[in-house]
């Protein structure tokens, strides 16, 4: 079947966006607002693109009324955040910090997540993630109230217990049992298969 990207509408081109680009990794992106108030969100329109400089995109679509979302908005003001990634064990505590709250509700008191404080910027990693990038902005394409951030990795942290050689900087990439989007609203996919978490 043809599908003709230029007539069709937003939404349904995100179904075949989501339902055909899988697994996506997860970016479980920490940011500070110009006023101080933590924001977490998750993030599946997102991945690495190059190594010198290190480069993440992450892709920022607009908020079920259309404005810009917090984490974009705090990432333009600040020019900086933090890309965790999703351990299984913290898909119930990522899930929390999807939903739509007020920009001075902080997501990661709500989710009742401990942080860790980052090396050279602002706001913090998440305690239970085991993998962490502290990023600055390098370049924000803006187009209407989406954000594509492409952010310049200055630390990266790797739990102690998933490095397998230092000297050769090998990792446990299994142990660490990240998760990434599937298709639909709810559906995962873990070293073990996939599952379902009913979006809050």
């Amino acid at each position: 079947m043809e599908f003709d990207f230029e007539k069709m509408a937003a939404d349904d081109r995100y179904k075949i966006l989501t339902s055909t680009i899988v697994p996506r990794p997860i970016a479980w992106v920490t940011t500070i607002s110009k006023n101080g108030v933590r924001n977490a969100a998750p993030f599946s329109f997102f991945n690495a693109l190059c190594k010198d400089p290190p480069i993440l995109a992450l892709g920022i679509t607009p908020e079920a009324g259309g404005g810009m979302k917090d984490t974009a908005r705090n990432i333009l003001d600040t020019r900086e955040f933090v890309v965790n990634l999703v351990p299984r064990s913290a898909s119930q505590s990522m899930n929390l910090t999807s939903g739509d709250v007020p920009p001075d509700v902080d997501e990661l008191e709500l989710a009742k997540l401990k942080t860790r404080p980052s090396l050279k910027v602002q706001p913090a990693r998440i305690s239970i993630s085991p993998v962490a990038f502290e990023c600055r902005l390098h370049t924000p394409i803006e187009i209407s109230n989406q954000l594509i951030a492409l952010g310049e990795v200055v630390q990266a942290h790797v739990d102690d217990a998933f490095i397998l050689d230092p000297e050769k900087f090998y990792v446990d990439t299994l142990a660490m049992d990240l998760i990434g989007r599937m298709h639909g609203r709810g559906w995962y996919m873990g070293i073990n298969g996939m599952f379902e978490i009913a979006r809050p």
